[in-house]
């Protein structure tokens, strides 16, 4: 504890409140975020004799501030104390790492609704579907909308635009509205049934079929009549091949927690409208002696702060909070509390039993990746001579440095981080070059690395424990010339020297501090590592170069026409969706644009062409 820091003081002091605490170290970082009905009691029991877990003890030790925030009630607590943790990241709390959004699937505010895979806020204009656990379950879903009731995904600037029916339309996955083979209230009659489908009435939407098929076919109208025949033989495939039965139209999730080898696994399935979407798996850290029952209700509470709620939630243990899901409640779309199960009879057991053999799957990929990984860790430390100690190999951090650029047009710099034997993509960075001779890869890693490494010289960032540099003597040197000019420690850089021919397994470690050179063989399981960390960093730099120099190359194109100015421009790349779109554009299509005449419209189409 700090000096100024009265323990014995402050705890007196603590009133018997709901709230939320946190402990504070020397550096002022937040080790842990936690919330209390009584705060008091709370706080108190960390400084006891018998604490629940090493963790807990390791932490307490570091602890020399105490910080706490009153709330109005224990709901307010469970929302301030989880917004904390997913905005600070302490590392003593149990954290699920699941930084993107959900994909949903969205029919848009069309008087011709399109199917459109989607991330974001679901609060604007449309109609939201899911969250579906992964893309491939959005993807999937679209397709069988596309196959049975033919609705479009093109976007609005195309759709608007077409003179004839696009592909989709000639292998029988959309039904041609933008050229008007299907009258509105035809179309939307395919979404409402498409709508009615994802609600999970989709026996409801085949009987409805059947009876429009014999209906037209009465009629006389055979070609509408064949028409609703194709739409009852897809919904019919696609009901068949569902893997798993419907049980009512519920919204349902399945939580499961699973244990082994040190390791913990919470999966997460989804089951909307009766349809089972799949499952997602999530690897928390900081669980050392925690139950399934506390894993399980840290999950739930960071979960569904975020994402809705469902009716009904079958997980594989009761969570610790008793009332933790009345404390949600108010979090759901509805406003109520979701029905918890733990003991679920017929499908929904069927549901839970697939959930724990998924999660036992997973959990035993992981074990295995990550024995692996971290052998490979272990090696490259010894042949570096780094600390081997099995909290500093999982501390071990790596920054890999490379330029990419063609022909010196769009030189960007990469750096890829690895960490707890993984790549840590959330922390990859992209530089822009400027200022160099185009091609000067030298001059490239020289602002680069006094750019990254100017922050460290400066205290505002900790240096690695490894920089590797995707380059051979000449780019260790002007590395090794950075770090001299800042004063850092040399003895980190080590550059990565092709083979001869550029063989694959034959590279050699170069180091700045004047060491001999190393090659650990093909065999080693140290080149394994860094190939694998130097091939990351040129795939993201090639990535990033890429994407920059399209752009590049797509404004100066349409700037090099004579007329077409940055307002013009804006507005053809807006009306058309993008580049591609202009240069598809017909000389009429361009002349509908404001500001553009058919006499530099015929410019624009015969430049692009």
């Amino acid at each position: 504890m700090h000096d100024d820091f009265n323990l014995k003081a402050f705890l007196a002091d603590l009133p018997h409140l709901p709230g939320v605490y946190r402990h504070i170290d020397a550096e002022g970082e937040v080790l842990y975020v936690g919330k209390a009905r009584d705060l008091k009691k709370r706080v108190s029991s960390y400084f006891q004799k018998n604490l629940a877990s090493p963790r807990i003890s390791h932490m307490v030790a570091r602890v020399v501030r105490i910080e706490v925030t009153v709330t109005r009630s224990e709901a307010e607590a469970l929302l301030l104390e989880n917004n904390l943790i997913k905005r600070l990241r302490p590392r003593y709390n149990i954290l699920f790492r699941d930084d993107k959004s959900y994909p949903w699937l969205m029919f848009t505010a069309h008087d011709f609704p399109r199917i459109v895979y989607y991330r974001g806020s679901t609060s604007g204009k449309g109609r939201f579907f899911g969250p579906y656990p992964n893309g491939w379950a959005v993807r999937e879903t679209i397709q069988i909308l596309q196959r049975v009731f033919r609705l479009r995904t093109c976007e609005d600037t195309v759709f608007a635009n077409r003179s004839r029916p696009c592909l989709q339309y000639q292998i029988g996955r959309c039904s041609g509205p933008c050229v008007d083979h299907i009258s509105a209230k035809a179309y939307q009659a395919d979404v409402d049934q498409a709508l009615r489908f994802l609600d999970g009435h989709a026996d409801e939407v085949l009987k409805g079929l059947e009876a429009s098929m014999f209906a037209a076919s009465e009629a006389l109208e055979f070609e509408q009549a064949a028409v609703l025949r194709d739409q009852m033989g897809a919904l019919a495939k696609v009901l068949q091949q569902q893997s798993m039965e419907k049980v009512g139209n519920d919204d349902v999730d399945i939580i499961v927690v699973a244990v082994s080898g040190g390791r913990v696994c919470v999966n997460l399935a989804m089951v909307r409208g009766g349809r089972h979407l799949g499952d997602k798996s999530f690897f928390p850290t900081q669980t050392d002696n925690d139950q399934p029952a506390d894993i399980l209700a840290a999950f739930v509470a960071q979960h569904y702060l975020e994402h809705v709620m469902p009716p009904v939630l079958v997980c594989s243990h009761t969570p610790s909070e008793p009332e933790l899901l009345t404390l949600l409640a108010d979090r759901t779309a509805s406003g109520n509390k979701a029905r918890l199960l733990v003991r679920p009879q017929g499908m929904r057991k069927t549901w839970l039993d697939q959930a724990r053999r998924n999660a036992d799957l997973a959990l035993a990929r992981v074990l295995s990746e990550s024995g692996s990984r971290a052998a490979r860790t272990l090696a490259l430390a010894q042949v570096l001579d780094l600390d081997t100690d099995e909290a500093a190999l999982d501390a071990l951090h790596i920054e890999c440095f490379d330029i990419s650029h063609t022909a010196g047009e769009a030189t960007q710099a990469s750096c890829v981080v690895y960490k707890h034997h993984a790549m840590q993509s959330s922390l990859y960075r992209r530089y822009n070059i400027a200022g160099v001779t185009p091609g000067d890869d030298y001059a490239a890693m020289r602002q680069v690395l006094t750019r990254r490494f100017g922050r460290v010289a400066d205290g505002q960032a900790p240096l690695p424990d490894l920089v590797l540099i995707d380059g051979g003597k000449g780019q260790v040197e002007v590395a090794r010339q950075v770090f001299q000019e800042l004063g850092l420690e040399t003895r980190v850089l080590v550059g990565v020297a092709k083979g001869e021919g550029r063989k694959v397994g034959l590279e050699t470690l170069v180091f700045a501090d004047g060491r001999p050179a190393v090659a650990p063989g093909i065999e080693s399981p140290a080149l394994m590592l860094v190939a694998q960390i130097r091939d990351e960093a040129h795939r993201f730099a090639i990535t990033g170069m890429r994407a920059q120099r399209a752009k590049a190359r797509t404004v100066s194109r349409l700037e090099e026409i004579e007329g077409v100015g940055a307002r013009r421009r804006q507005r053809l790349l807006t009306r058309f969706g993008g580049f591609s779109g202009v240069a598809d554009a017909s000389i009429d299509d361009l002349c509908a644009v404001e500001g553009i005449s058919r006499e530099l419209a015929e410019r624009i189409y015969n430049a692009l062409r």
